[in-house]
C-alpha cells in the first residue's frame, strides 16, 4: 500500500492536524538499567532530600509560608516585587486555591522564585471554584519547584494550554522531585505547556488530560527530562508528550499513556528529539502509532531505548512511526512486543530510518510487516541488527517492503532476519523468505 500520512488526524485546532497530502489515515530499550528503574516507574522524590529542605538537599532555606493559600499568594507577590525569593512551604499541607488571578490560582511568576515543598506538600485548585491553571511563568520568570505536587488545574476555551503550569516564551521552569498530576486542559498541555525552557528532574507528570495534544506535556521550546516519568496521561494526539521544539530525554520512562487518535507516547511533531537510556512502554492509540511518532521533517535519535508493549488499535505503527521527510536513528535499542491491527507492528517507515545494533522481535501486525513495514518512499538501513520472531497475519512477518522502497540489510555487519512468521521478508534483497 502507498500514500500514507503518518502525522495525526482530525485535530483542526493544532499544527498536528496538518495533512501530509497522502491518502492513508494520518499517524499521528534498550531497557533502562535496573539501577534506574525505580526512579522511572514512580518518578518519586529521593528519600535523601524528602524531609528537610535545608539540611539534606543542600537547598538554601527560605521564607516560611504557613499552610494558607492567601499567605502563599501574598508571599509570591512580595517575592516578585523584590526581584525574586525562596519560599519554604509547610509540610503535610495542601494550599487550596479558590481565586482566579488572571487565569491562574497563584500570581504569575515574573522573577526567580523557588518554592520548597516538603513531605506531602500540595498546591491544588478547589473543586467547586472557577476553572483556572495553577501557575503561569511569564517572560523573565524563573520558577523552581522542589518536592511539590501540582494538581487540580483546569482550563477552558481555545488557547488555554497548560492546566497545571504554563511557561511563556522567555520563562523557565525547573521541577525537582515533584509531581504534576490530574490537571485538565480543554486545549493542549494537560500537565505542562512549555513555550520557554523546562527541566524535569526526578519528577512525575501523570494522569493529566488534554482536549487536543500533549496530555502530559506540550512543548514548543526546550524540554529537558531526566530520571522522570511521563505516565497515564490522555489526549487526542501525543498523549504523553507532544513537541514542536527541542526535546532531550534521559533515564526516564513514557508509559501507559493513551491517545484517542494518534501517538500514545511521544509525538515529535516538528523540531528535534534525543532519547537515551529510557523506555517507552505500554502506550496506546485508538487509531495510529502506539509508542513514538517522528513527524514530518523531524530529526529523532534513540539510543539505548526500549520501545515495548505499545499498541495501535485500529490502523498502523504499533511501536515506532517515521513520517515523510523525517530522519531517525535508533542505536543499541530494543523494539519488542508492539502490536498493530494492520501494518508495522514494530516499525512503520515512510522516510529515512537507520537501525544500529538493535533488536526488533516479538512484534505483531494483523496484516503485513510484523517487525518492520517500509513504504515505497522509505529507506531502512540495518547494521548489526536482529529482526526475529515477529508475526504478520498475511505477509512479511519480519520485514515487508513495498515495491519502490529500499531496505539495506548489510548482512556483513551481522544483521540477521530469522524465525519470523509466516515468512521473513517480502521484496528485501538478500533476505531468505
Amino acid at each position: 500500500m502507498t500514500g500514507l500520512a503518518l502525522t495525526t488526524v482530525g485535530v483542526a485546532a493544532t499544527p498536528a492536524a496538518a495533512a501530509v497530502g497522502r491518502t492513508r489515515p494520518a499517524v499521528a530499550d534498550r531497557p533502562a538499567t535496573d539501577e534506574h528503574r525505580g526512579q522511572l516507574d514512580g518518578g518519586k522524590p529521593n528519600d535523601q532530600s524528602r524531609d528537610d529542605p535545608g539540611k539534606k538537599s543542600g537547598r538554601s532555606p527560605g521564607v516560611p509560608v504557613p499552610c494558607d493559600a492567601d499567605a502563599l499568594i501574598a508571599a509570591i507577590t512580595l517575592a516578585n516585587a523584590r526581584g525574586g525569593g525562596v519560599l519554604d512551604l509547610a509540610r503535610n499541607c495542601t494550599y487550596l486555591l479558590t481565586a482566579n488571578i488572571d487565569g491562574a490560582g497563584l500570581p504569575a511568576i515574573t522573577s526567580p522564585i523557588t518554592l520548597n515543598g516538603s513531605k506531602s506538600t500540595t498546591i491544588e485548585r478547589a473543586a467547586a471554584v472557577d476553572q483556572f491553571r495553577i501557575l503561569n511563568v511569564n517572560t523573565g520568570g524563573d520558577l523552581t519547584l522542589n518536592q511539590l505536587t501540582i494538581t487540580g488545574g483546569q482550563t477552558t476555551g481555545a488557547g488555554t494550554d497548560g492546566a497545571g503550569i504554563s511557561v511563556d516564551a522567555g520563562g523557565a521552569l525547573t521541577a525537582n522531585h515533584s509531581t504534576i498530576t490530574r490537571n485538565i486542559a480543554s486545549d493542549a498541555g494537560g500537565g505542562i505547556a512549555n513555550n520557554g525552557t523546562t527541566h524535569l528532574r526526578s519528577s512525575k507528570v501523570s494522569r493529566n488530560t488534554a482536549g487536543s495534544s500533549g496530555g502530559g506535556i506540550i512543548n514548543s521550546g526546550l524540554l529537558n527530562i531526566s530520571k522522570s516519568g511521563i505516565h497515564a496521561n490522555t489526549a487526542l494526539v501525543g498523549a504523553g508528550a507532544t513537541s514542536t521544539g527541542t526535546v532531550l530525554i534521559e533515564h526516564s520512562s513514557i508509559a501507559k499513556n493513551r491517545a484517542q487518535e494518534s501517538t500514545g507516547g511521544l509525538f515529535v511533531e516538528s523540531g528535534t528529539a534525543t532519547v537515551t537510556e529510557s523506555s517507552v512502554l505500554g502506550n496506546s492509540s485508538t487509531m495510529v502509532v502506539g509508542g513514538i511518532l517522528a513527524g514530518l521533517r523531524t530529526e529523532v535519535t534513540l539510543r539505548s531505548v526500549t520501545i515495548a508493549d505499545n499498541v495501535s488499535q485500529t490502523v498502523i505503527a504499533g511501536g515506532l512511526g517515521v513520517d515523510d521527510g523525517a530522519s531517525v536513528v535508533v542505536e543499541d535499542s530494543v523494539i519488542k512486543n508492539n502490536n498493530t491491527s494492520v501494518e508495522g507492528g514494530g516499525i512503520y517507515n515512510t522516510s529515512d530510518l537507520v537501525l544500529r545494533n538493535t533488536k526488533v522481535f516479538g512484534n505483531q501486525a494483523g496484516s503485513q510487516g510484523g517487525g518492520i513495514y517500509n513504504e515505497d518512499i522509505g529507506t531502512v538501513t540495518l547494521y548489526t541488527t536482529t529482526v526475529a520472531k515477529n508475526i504478520a497475519g498475511a505477509d512479511g512477518g519480519g520485514i515487508y517492503n513495498e515495491v519502490g522502497g529500499t531496505v539495506n540489510l548489510n548482512t556483513t555487519t551481522g544483521t540477521v532476519v530469522v524465525k519470523n512468521r509466516p515468512n521473513n521478508c517480502v521484496e528485501v534483497p538478500g533476505c531468505a523468505g
